[in-house]
């Protein structure tokens, strides 16, 4: 019986690597390129989305030690990692991937150095956007530009963070807006600052919010914060990892003389959300 490439897909092992910052609509036409599927992703950057966020929705990946992997030659990278480690039958990259010292190899030299030996190397072509290929560094420049619908396209999810609740100054509360404080994650983009049409994922479900993400000219604090106040509900968030979605770029931040005019613009915001 002759097995064919859909029969390989089923049985070989596949292993799709690139780097996979943020797992963007075209990173994806990769890893479901096959059935169990091991996702190797080799640089580790993760400015889009978390490190725990991506184990815990591909629970199918391995991190690379890039130290370990960088200084391979592209040979000994296919031969060492790909099919020692791993046991590639399958492999899924990219068009535009590089790997090797000095990123001497492309995806074509792969092609070319294991079909041979009947190793079957599949190459994904680029995935578009408004006439453009989606690209990890085009959703960076949209987050940080507080184009977030356009960035969410391109993800296929909404731009997502973790982190833990911290104790604020109360304002919020004084004036019927209790927030929950974070601090942006670390080496995660900064989203441009100002007022976001968000979502709180709490206990399984899904609240509507919005979040403020930046330096609050009221009442300067010297750090970023993103300060999220929660529709209907009510509960002790502190200490607490929660997730925040981002969905909607609403205003900038603003300068405000009082409270009463804060409440006013708040009230606003939140009419503004379905």
């Amino acid at each position: 019986m002759i097995m064919t490439d859909y029969d390989k897909l089923k049985t070989d092992r596949a292993v799709a690597i690139g780097d996979f910052d943020g797992m963007h609509l075209a990173h994806k036409t990769v890893v479901t390129g096959a059935s169990n599927v091991l996702i190797y992703c080799v640089h580790n950057r993760f400015s889009l989305l978390q490190k725990s966020l991506f184990k815990r929705r591909w629970p199918n990946c391995v991190f690379a030690d890039f130290d370990r992997i960088k200084n391979l030659s592209g040979e000994e990278f296919i031969e060492n990692i790909l099919l020692k480690e791993f046991g590639a039958g399958i492999i899924l990259c990219g068009f535009n991937f590089r790997f090797g010292k000095n990123a001497s190899w492309s995806a074509l030299d792969m092609r070319e150095y294991l079909e041979p030996r009947g190793i079957w190397v599949r190459i994904l072509e680029a995935q578009d956007f408004e006439g453009k290929p989606i690209s990890s560094t085009r959703i960076r420049r949209a987050v940080s530009e507080g184009r977030i619908n356009a960035a969410n396209e391109m993800l296929g999810y909404n731009f997502t963070f973790e982190a833990p609740v911290i104790h604020g100054d109360r304002r919020g509360r004084t004036i019927g807006f209790p927030t929950l404080n974070q601090h942006l994650p670390k080496k995660l983009i900064v989203p441009r600052f100002g007022v976001y049409e968000s979502r709180v994922l709490l206990g399984g479900r899904s609240y509507k919010a919005f979040t403020n993400i930046g330096n609050r000219p009221t009442w300067r604090v010297e750090e970023p914060i993103c300060e999220t106040h929660i529709f209907d509900y009510s509960g002790d968030l502190y200490g607490k990892k929660v997730t925040v979605e981002l969905v909607n770029y609403l205003r900038p931040e603003k300068l405000f003389k009082n409270l009463e005019e804060l409440k006013a613009q708040l009230n606003h915001d939140k009419s503004s959300i379905v």
